[in-house]
């Protein structure tokens, strides 16, 4: 049995790479109706197009689960007409940001990016909270209450 966030993240890659939509999607799991169709019905649920890595999708995921609104995925982020970042998971009316950070951004190169970004988004009015492998070990204290506390200090409250 494939886990229910496994297939939720292929569902993402297949809606956000473009191979199919939500009612294909929903159409292939109609034919099959045999064990595992009730699993396919709920990672579709679950599914967006947007998120880029199965990484991504489990962070997308863990804070769907806290109860936080639904973000906007790899959307854009301009201040003063200039692009800033590409925001993995961004809370745009609140001004938060969430990143993963996987190994990708390890090298040299891709950290002096990210770090020249980070106070570019600082200066654009946003919080940003930074999201490594090892937050995902202990995710209530070091991703879901940092978000959280990001998200209350910008006037979000539960069923708000």
């Amino acid at each position: 049995m494939i886990p229910l966030d496994a297939l939720v993240a292929v569902a993402d890659t297949i809606l956000t790479r473009g191979d199919a939509d939500g009612d294909d999607l929903r159409a292939a799991t109609e034919r099959l109706r045999r064990r595992g169709a009730a699993d396919l019905d709920a990672a579709l649920d679950l599914a967006r197009p947007g998120c880029e890595s199965p990484r991504e999708t489990d962070l997308r995921l863990l804070l769907h689960r806290a109860g936080f609104p639904e973000p906007e995925l790899n959307g854009d982020l301009f201040h003063e007409g200039r692009f800033i970042a590409r925001l993995d998971l961004a809370y745009r009316e609140y001004r938060v940001a969430v990143e993963y950070d996987g190994r990708q951004h390890a090298s040299m190169e891709q950290f002096r990016r990210d770090a020249d970004r980070w106070p570019a988004i600082a200066g654009a009015g946003w919080l940003l909270i930074r999201v490594l492998d090892h937050h995902l070990q202990n995710p209530e204290r070091d991703v879901v209450a940092p978000v959280r506390a990001a998200l209350f200090s910008r006037g979000w409250h539960p069923n708000s």
